[in-house]
């Protein structure tokens, strides 16, 4: 960087004489580091999940140990592992990954009903599970589609892929129904209304501009 006494101005470019009074420049310190370094902070948080990892692995082990010893008839140190292991996914997928919010919104809710599913058949297959806890995951990533769509409102035509994934977890659901797993339908039933109604709502309401990314996405012309 450059400096004119003359014109009183910095120049950037490399050049030796002033744009516009012809001076002689005099050469100024450069500025370094004019930007935050954000790879400290994205390596100070790899460290930190290295470090959560090492200390939940170690308490795994002791509470397993624990478990085995006390001659338990439940492994409830399974559920403690499966909470250690979400945090450490919180830490390395929510906060360290590039993926975007919303595939880390739903990843995550995904695990959570995978893990209570784990659990119930933890504790001994009441069925609570995939009865309860698995259709209302659905819903409430439909709810949390409908906050996205309102709050970005200028790009809310991107939501609607998501929304045929979500009708197709819907559609899992029933599936189970038919083959005997879920026993109470209820809530399978409003999940998959719930995501089938919140399709045709944006089709129907967003009209052209919904028609065009459906035909974008599908590569339909």
């Amino acid at each position: 960087m450059s400096k004119c006494k003359k014109c009183n101005i910095e120049v950037l470019d490399e050049t030796e004489r002033c744009p516009l009074c012809g001076s002689v420049l005099e050469q100024t310190d450069e500025v370094e580091n004019m930007y935050p370094n954000v790879r400290i902070r994205t390596r100070k948080m790899t460290l930190i999940s290295k470090i959560y990892f090492f200390c939940a692995l170690l308490a795994e082990v002791l509470l397993i140990y624990v478990n085995v010893v006390t001659e338990s008839r439940m492994w409830w140190s399974m559920i403690t592992g499966l909470s250690l292991f979400y945090g450490y996914m919180l830490i390395r997928f929510a906060i360290l990954g590039k993926t975007g919010y919303r595939a880390k919104a739903i990843v995550l809710t995904l695990i959570a009903v995978l893990m209570v599913i784990a659990i119930d058949f933890v504790v001994g297959y009441q069925g609570w599970s995939v009865n309860y806890a698995l259709p209302a995951g659905i819903i409430l990533i439909d709810v949390g589609i409908i906050v996205c769509m309102v709050v970005n409102r200028r790009n809310w035509q991107s939501y609607m892929m998501l929304q045929i994934f979500m009708i197709i977890c819907s559609v899992v659901t029933l599936v189970l129904r038919l083959v005997g797993i879920v026993t109470v339908p209820f809530l399978a039933l409003i999940a998959f209304a719930f995501s089938v109604f919140l399709f045709l709502g944006t089709l129907i309401i967003g009209d052209r501009r919904a028609r065009v990314e459906l035909k974008r996405r599908f590569h339909i012309r």
